[in-house]
Parts: structure tokens; C-alpha cells; sequence
């Protein structure tokens, strides 16, 4: 029987009581686009069961988000066809709806939630999700909750935006461990059969037609009012396509440590898009992760010294892969969280912003445009190669990302135009743009998560500085720059 999940993860959105006469339960899938491992799945079947009602999974898919294109659109689609495949079972009707024109889709949540007992949905603290959520608890005439499946350790554990990782690490090490006994469970699906069949009327399945089979197989988007110009990645979407993933970097985890920040070496796990677009769970890939060590939460330090290294209870490959998927990607997610600024120049430490504008009007030896940028045809070839990859494939190896956005920076007129520049490139061509781990990569080039090095250098100021130079000295990219050659473009 699926189980209740931690009251620490659920946010009540209205003040509305639940229906019991209703239909069904709503779950309005908009950020965790899984069937496992899923708080808000599971929460869902478990109020359907107690309610004796069967389930409506609506997983909606707008056409006017900024950003929008068939590299994005198709990423979502694939994981809405396996979703399909999943939830094809007794009791549960899921309903994928693909908006053909903007505004096409209003109204239909406010439709479905009218027949329903509660509605219930996910929580995501960064992009439109969260004025979107907002909005609709004004028009859900039933109760409403928002479940948090974003990280291991609950958003609404943490009081406060961390100023760096190191500070937040400390909170983790004192505050992470109960959590780890409380993972979502695997498979909310599993043996479970809700009463009933579930139908929908006539006038919300024809204003608000169903995607299609062949829609969700096909990824046909040239009707579709979205940039195509930005075209499909050879990044496949998806939740099989997130565990093949997931499998693929297991064998290549003890290499990670010592190799991760090497562009041909190839050791990076490649989850980013699919833990963003929710077609994978971090708690799934810390359960992969962790197994193969025959770990559990009691080999966890109570130690809080801040410390990378020794609070797992794991080896080196492991600890250094967890402090990435745990530490930093939700050092980000708190920060959304706490902070509505979190894609402006004010979220910056004092410091940093200080050190930026003391260097605004430094002179610059090389100044690009927006498109110079775009096209990868700058003066420098890795920086070329990292854009050319972005383009290609909707990523850039991690370690050059970093690189990527330090030359933007220090090409660019001000501090203000390299982040609208960052910002766009990254969100318009990256799988995983969009997102708080993103919004910390494209931050932590302009001081955030970090802290003043010296020497005082011209435009950095004291932020942290990078050069192609050192970084071609500290790593094998021939043959990366070759592949990326922006001449394939």
C-alpha cells in the first residue's frame, strides 16, 4: 500500500477543504514528469486510495514559455510518452495536453479541478513554475497541495539562501540525516489498484483534446507556434532515457573524483537535463549511487565541519559525486526559494557587486555582440567549441561551462551584458537551462557561492578568474576542440 509521505514536503496552496464527492483526485504533473520515486505521485495514489476515487494525471505542456522550441518541447514529449506507457492501468487516467496556440490551455486545470476531490501538484522554486502555482490556488475551488520532490533534504527545512557551499554543507551535516530514512518510494504504482474508472466530460476532452500517441512518438512540432530554429538535441528525453543514463555512469564512478574535470575523459554522469525536467529523481540517483557501497544513513558523520571529504561514509569517487548532486544542486534550490532576485544582478553578495562595478568601465581587449557569442566566433577556440557543443547538443562538459561563462564575462561591455548574455544562450540552447543549478553555474561566474581572490585583476576585480590558457595547460582539449569544431554548426 503506497504510504503517507513526510508532512515537511507538502505545502497547502488555499484554504479550500477536500471534496470527498468528488470525482477523482487531480494531480497536476508540472515539474517531477515521473512515475517513480515521484512525493508527488505518491502522495497522490495514497489520497486516492483513502478516498476511494480514482486518479487524473494532468501533465500539460504550454507553448508560450520563454524559451520555447522544439529542442525543449521534444525533450518533454519523450518523457510524456513514457509516462503514458506507465500510467496506463485500472483506476488512473493520465491526460497529456500539448498546447497548440498560446492561451489554448486556460481554463482547463480550473475544469478538471471542479470534478475533483483535491488537486494535488508539484513544487518547483525557479522559472514561471512558481507564479504559475500561485495563480491557479486562486481559481482550484478544492484543496490544494504543492509536494516537494526536488532534493534530499526538504526546501522548507532550510530557513534561510546560503552564501556558500561550505556554509550550507555545515546545515546538511547537521540536518540531512533524518531525511535519508524517508526516500520517496520507488515505484507508487507498485500493486496498486484504485476504484474505479474515470471519465471525463465531453466539453473539457473536446476544447482540450488529449495528445495523441502518435504526437507524443513522433514529436511532429512544425505546427506548433515555438522556436524552431532551435532544433532537437541528440539528447534523448525521458525517464528510460534518464535511467539508461544513470546506468551508463554507475560503472564510471570511481573514475570521478580524479577525472569528472576532464573535457575527453568523459566521466560526468550527464543527468543534468533529466533531473531538471523531472524525468529522474535525485533521490534515485543517490539510491543507485549509495547501493553499491552498501551504504546506509547510519555510515553518515555527525560531524559539521563544512568538510567535502569523510561525511558520507563512502569513498572519495562517491563523496565527490554526492557533494555535486547534493550540496550544490541544492544550494541552488534554497536559494530560489528564498531569494525572487535569483536571476538579477542584486542577488550578488556585496562584495562581489562591489568589485564588478569598481571594474565596470575597465577596458576590454576583446568586445563581443549577442550574436558574435551565439555563432561561437570569438577569437578563441576552446570557448568556440565549448558554444558549439551547447548549440549541438544542449550541454557543455561541466568543467568548461565554467570557462564558458568567465570569457563572457570578460568580453562583454559590463557586468549587466554578460549576464543577459549567459542567461540567454544558456536558457535558449541548454536541456538543463531553466533551472536553479543552472541559474548557480551562470551566478558563481560573478561571484556567487564564492568568496574574493586576489590578486585585484582588471574586470574581474576579485572575482575568481579564469583563462583557456591555463586551462588547456591543466587538461587534454585537442581533441574536444576538434569535435566541436563551430565550422559543423
Amino acid at each position: 500500500m503506497t504510504a503517507a509521505i513526510p508532512p515537511g514536503r507538502i505545502t497547502v496552496r488555499n484554504r479550500a477543504p477536500v471534496r470527498p464527492g468528488g470525482d477523482y483526485v487531480l494531480y497536476w504533473m508540472i515539474a517531477a514528469r515521473r512515475t517513480t520515486w515521484n512525493f508527488g505521485l505518491q502522495h497522490a495514489v495514497h489520497r486516492a486510495r483513502e478516498l476511494g476515487r480514482p486518479l487524473v494525471v494532468l501533465e500539460p505542456l504550454r507553448c508560450d514559455y520563454r524559451w520555447a522550441s522544439d529542442r525543449l518541447h521534444r525533450f518533454v514529449l519523450q518523457g510524456m510518452r513514457d509516462n503514458a506507457k506507465r500510467l496506463e492501468r485500472p483506476g488512473i487516467l493520465y491526460y497529456p495536453y500539448v498546447e497548440p496556440h498560446p492561451g489554448a490551455g486556460k481554463g482547463l486545470l480550473a475544469a478538471l479541478a471542479a470534478r475533483a476531490c483535491q488537486v494535488v501538484t508539484d513544487e518547483f522554486p525557479c522559472f514561471f513554475l512558481p507564479r504559475m502555482v500561485e495563480a491557479a490556488a486562486h481559481v482550484v475551488p478544492v484543496h490544494f497541495e504543492a509536494i516537494d520532490s526536488n532534493g534530499l533534504l526538504p526546501l522548507s527545512a532550510a530557513p534561510e539562501a546560503f552564501l556558500t557551499a561550505y556554509v550550507f554543507r555545515r546545515f546538511l551535516q547537521k540536518n540531512l540525516r533524518p531525511h535519508l530514512e524517508t526516500f520517496p518510494e520507488r515505484d507508487p504504482l507498485q500493486r496498486v489498484r484504485l476504484a474505479g474508472e474515470c471519465t471525463l466530460p465531453r466539453e473539457v476532452t473536446q476544447r482540450w483534446p488529449r495528445a495523441t500517441p502518435k504526437l507524443l512518438a513522433s514529436g511532429a512540432l512544425d505546427a506548433y507556434p515555438i522556436d524552431h530554429t532551435v532544433v532537437e538535441s541528440t539528447v534523448e528525453g525521458g525517464a528510460v532515457a534518464a535511467a539508461g543514463a544513470l546506468a551508463t555512469f554507475l560503472p564510471l564512478l570511481p573514475r570521478y573524483a580524479d577525472d569528472h574535470s576532464e573535457p575527453q575523459a568523459n566521466v560526468t554522469s550527464g543527468l543534468s537535463p533529466y533531473l531538471h525536467f523531472g524525468h529522474i529523481a535525485a533521490h534515485a540517483v543517490a539510491h543507485a549511487v549509495l547501493e553499491r557501497e552498501d551504504w546506509t544513513p547510519r555510515d553518515v558523520s555527525h560531524k559539521a565541519t563544512g568538510k567535502r571529504q569523510g561525511w558520507w561514509g563512502t569513498s572519495a569517487a562517491t563523496e565527490a559525486f554526492l557533494d555535486e548532486l547534493v550540496t550544490w544542486r541544492e544550494l541552488g534550490y534554497v536559494f530560489c526559494r528564498h531569494r525572487i532576485d535569483y536571476d538579477r544582478l542584486e542577488s550578488l553578495p556585496d562584495w562581489a557587486r562591489a568589485t564588478l562595478a569598481k571594474h565596470a568601465g575597465d577596458r576590454r581587449a576583446y568586445v563581443y555582440e549577442h550574436t558574435t557569442f551565439e555563432t561561437a566566433r570569438t577569437h578563441d577556440p576552446l570557448w568556440n567549441a565549448a558554444q558549439t557543443q551547447l548549440v549541438r547538443e544542449g550541454r557543455i562538459h561541466n568543467y568548461l561551462r565554467m570557462l564558458w561563462g568567465k570569457k563572457i564575462l570578460e568580453w562583454s561591455p559590463t557586468p549587466q551584458a554578460a549576464l543577459a548574455t549567459m542567461i540567454e544562450l544558456n536558457n535558449r540552447w541548454a536541456l538543463d537551462g531553466r533551472n536553479p543549478n543552472s541559474y548557480s553555474g551562470i551566478f558563481w561566474v560573478l561571484g556567487r557561492f564564492d568568496r574574493a581572490w586576489g590578486p585585484e585583476r582588471p574586470i574581474y576585480g576579485t572575482v575568481r578568474y579564469m583563462t583557456s590558457e591555463n586551462t588547456a595547460r591543466k587538461f587534454h582539449v585537442a581533441d574536444y576542440v576538434r569535435r566541436y569544431s563551430p565550422a559543423l554548426l
